[in-house]
């Protein structure tokens, strides 16, 4: 599978660096994995197109790529943006808030470690999903939902005031993530879906807003000189291009079916 490209650009002094991502190819289980979508079963090898496409284009963002192999037991970890969050001087190892998912952990702590000597940990009870988590320069975000509980958020809270970081929690109304309805493109822009629109703790930022119909599009992601959008959103890719931001358009239906959007498939830092 291929992307498209537009030709506007970032200007060069907005640019925040992402020099790492760390993706995970879908393994077989992947079509077995949880879901509350009713767009269907996931179609395996169409998956794996569409995976290969996503990391061709953060080469093409200038990131290097660490690419870990499947794992079967574990239908899920192909998103791997929920098992921690990272910043440029430390990592902290969430604790998904889906039982199925508690392993992932493990397998992707010393791939962490490869990269991060200063490295925190959410403990149970406390449950943190890294969808949840949304940085704006020195203000974390962190969505209480379904698989972020209250405990989880106030251990991550602790940890990033530890660090000199801000944070804000807040409760999610009908988002599966948090950053399934928002995203952060610098420069004070954000892109902005649904609950989020009119939301208070978003009213001094630009916004970008996603209309109804193309809310999946509201996960997007910037890196480097690039937004990554979802294709087939044409109001929202439209809005992105004539804020100045350069976009990369790629399928993504075979994760929309698994609730996964594109931050969900890689950590960036």
């Amino acid at each position: 599978m291929s992307y498209m490209s537009s030709s506007k650009s970032i200007k060069k002094e907005d640019k925040t660096l992402f020099n790492n991502t760390i993706v995970k190819i879908p393994s077989e289980s992947y079509i077995n994995g949880l879901t509350t979508s009713d767009l269907g079963r996931p179609i395996f090898e169409k998956a794996l197109d569409q995976h290969q496409a996503y990391i061709e284009a953060l080469k093409k963002c200038g990131t290097e790529v660490t690419i870990l192999p499947s794992n079967i037991e574990f239908p899920d970890s192909t998103f791997v943006e929920d098992t921690a969050v990272l910043t440029p001087k430390f990592a902290v190892i969430s604790n998904p808030g889906a039982l199925s998912r508690n392993g992932e952990i493990h397998e992707m702590e010393p791939v962490i470690q490869s990269f991060y000597e200063s490295i925190y940990y959410i403990k149970a009870p406390g449950t943190l999903d890294g969808g949840d988590i949304l940085q704006i320069e020195d203000h974390f975000y962190i969505g209480i939902s379904a698989r972020t509980n209250h405990d989880g958020a106030v251990q991550l809270k602790t940890i990033l005031k530890l660090e000199g970081y801000k944070s804000t929690i807040i409760e999610l109304e009908k988002f599966f993530h948090l950053k399934t309805g928002i995203t952060y493109l610098g420069n004070q822009t954000i892109v902005v879906a649904g609950e989020f629109i009119d939301h208070p703790e978003f009213n001094n930022y630009q916004k970008i807003v996603v209309p109804p119909e193309e809310e999946y599009a509201a996960n997007c992601i910037r890196v480097n000189d690039y937004v990554i959008i979802p294709a087939g959103y044409p109001v929202t890719k439209q809005k992105i291009n004539e804020a100045g931001y350069q976009t990369i358009e790629l399928e993504m239906s075979e994760f929309r079916k698994q609730d996964g959007g594109l931050s969900c498939l890689s950590l960036r830092f």
